[in-house]
């Protein structure tokens, strides 16, 4: 698209969730309600893994990096959201919106990166027990750990750059609720097919890459599993892995809806894209606490402590 004055916007107006003027008040109030739940469930995870030697294990080293990730993926969204219900508070600057799409698909990349070493990390756990203490070692956390934040990065700042290397004009209004990339890319000033069919194929790429290695591990848990004489062997095998799957399936399935069909963002983008930056990273702790019996087991032990 040519635009006749090429100057770049100072600010973007982002459109937001279309919402009748009735219903301002209680999507309000369910943001910064969840939002501040957000903060506290995954609060508590790292509390909780830090306050029980027994959880000082790589699971659980895996599962507070996960935690920090929701906490910055909700706060990457969701408090312009919930600004957003004031006048003036769906403004963002030139470079507020860099910011937030950069963070937003590092933070995103980083996550699918995670959910892959944590079924590596049940796979070994699982098919290699006797292995498991040598490989999964606290170097090899770490480096794993520094490896989905560095992955995440270099990729988000490949994508943020050709995002906004274009030339944009005077429009300025956003059709979304964040600034994220093919809503951007309708606002710029040159042909963006090309751009359009990098992201396409890197976040497709990544998104596909780590589902198809998470689905590779679960085969293979599956099937040790069944290998397995004791039921009760069985059961603690397959709880140990059931809140990872769930949290998966969430995570995955609205981020196939909304980046790997090549159609524009709509109003349904924009509640969608909604459930993974806000409702995936309340859940988790959720999930995590409701169905892990370790978790729940010292969440019990730190709550009578500390009602004593």
């Amino acid at each position: 698209m040519e635009c006749p004055n090429q100057t770049a916007p100072t600010v973007f107006v982002l459109s937001g969730l279309p919402y009748p003027q009735e219903m301002k008040v209680p999507l309000f109030l369910f943001f910064l309600l969840i939002f501040i739940l957000t903060l506290s469930g995954n609060s508590l995870i790292l509390w909780v893994v830090a306050s029980n030697l027994k959880l000082h294990k790589p699971m659980y080293w895996f599962l507070c990096h996960l935690s920090i990730l929701d906490m910055a993926f909700s706060s990457v969204v969701v408090p312009k959201v919930i600004v957003g219900f004031f006048p003036g508070g769906k403004i963002i600057s030139f470079v507020g919106c860099v910011t937030q799409l950069f963070f937003f698909h590092f933070i995103g990349c980083a996550e699918s990166l995670l959910y892959t070493l944590m079924a590596y990390d049940r796979f070994l756990a699982i098919c290699k027990p006797l292995r498991y203490n040598t490989i999964m070692n606290w170097k090899a956390c770490l480096i794993l750990s520094l490896g989905t934040v560095i992955g995440g990065c270099l990729n988000s700042a490949m994508e943020t750059t050709l995002t906004f290397c274009l030339p944009y004009g005077q429009r300025n209004q956003v059709d979304y609720i964040f600034c994220d990339i093919p809503a951007v890319l309708k606002l710029a000033c040159a042909d963006t097919t090309l751009n359009e069919m990098v992201a396409f194929v890197d976040i497709g790429l990544v998104a596909m890459t780590c589902f198809l290695l998470i689905l590779t591990s679960y085969v293979y848990i599956v099937s040790a599993i069944l290998r397995i004489n004791s039921t009760e062997g069985r059961r603690r095998a397959f709880s140990t892995c059931s809140a990872h799957v769930t949290v998966v399936g969430i995570y995955y399935l609205p981020v196939v809806y909304h980046y790997l069909r090549p159609t524009s963002q709509g109003s349904m983008d924009g509640v969608v894209s909604m459930f993974y930056t806000t409702i995936t990273p309340f859940l988790n702790p959720v999930i995590y606490t409701l169905r892990n019996k370790d978790m729940k087991t010292a969440l019990g032990k730190l709550w009578g402590k500390n009602a004593e």
